[in-house]
């Protein structure tokens, strides 16, 4: 992570100034899958904990890049789950589109990234924002601390709430 610090300029913990900031956008671009929740759920762990004033004062993004391509011979579409594969073959009037399901961003080719993720006239962009700092705390202590039992429990109560992407 220090290759992080260094980049933004603006110190950790105790030292963090963000006078000293050197972006003032910083988006998080992972993969649209499970695994890609995973690593953002960690940096933003990390932005929590030793970087706070970066996320309250809106300078943290996360980057939505889609998990299919919907096409066909002539047009094509990107979707960012199951349902809106749904709205667009609605829309174009596809019964039986090709499908493209991104892996990992390093399934895209460089124009698709571009055109789906990265152009600031496209992309979706979503700001991290802390409602409830004190529950905000809770929540990153029980997950990502070291006590499993919590987790554990946690995990269970609310597994049927989740959208598992398998």
């Amino acid at each position: 992570l220090m290759p992080i610090v260094m980049a933004l300029g603006a110190g950790i913990g105790n030292d963090f100034d963000l006078e000293r900031l050197r972006y003032h956008k910083i988006i998080l671009m992972a993969d649209a899958d499970v695994d890609g929740s995973h690593i953002r759920t960690l940096l933003l762990t990390f932005f929590f904990r030793y970087m706070r004033p970066l996320v309250d004062a809106g300078h943290v993004y996360i980057a939505c890049p889609p998990l299919y391509r919907v096409f066909s011979d002539k047009k094509s579409r990107y979707a960012y789950d199951e349902d809106e594969i749904e709205t667009i073959k609605e829309e174009e009037g596809w019964e039986s589109p090709k499908l493209q399901r991104f892996k990992g961003l390093g399934e895209m080719n460089a124009d698709q990234l571009w055109d789906t993720t990265m152009n600031p006239e496209q992309r979706k962009l979503l700001q991290v924002q802390v409602i409830d700092a004190q529950m905000a705390d809770e929540t990153f202590t029980l997950l990502m601390g070291d006590k499993v039992e919590p987790r554990r429990d946690f995990i269970r109560a609310n597994a049927k709430l989740a959208n598992l992407d398998t």
